[in-house]
């Protein structure tokens, strides 16, 4: 297995635990929202918001290691 064939299995790993991580400051947002300490809340959910950021990035690149890989794949199997 070459470095891209791994990258494209760790990515969807990467970007799910990211978003569970997301899901889990954004609950923690909530309960600092209702506790009344906003400030705390606002930077938890700027921190979900990155989270997510990064998401998009990870999923753009899998998206494009698997176009090289498919192209990788269709020059060598002609």
């Amino acid at each position: 297995m070459n470095d891209l064939e791994k990258l494209g299995l760790l990515l969807p790993h990467w970007i799910e635990h990211n978003a569970e991580h997301a899901d889990e400051l954004r609950s923690w947002a909530d309960t600092m929202q209702h506790s009344g300490k906003v400030d705390v809340a606002e930077g938890l959910s700027a921190a979900a918001a990155s989270l997510e950021n990064a998401g998009d990035h990870l999923s753009k690149l899998l998206e494009e290691a698997s176009e090289v890989a498919g192209h990788e794949e269709r020059q060598e199997h002609p």
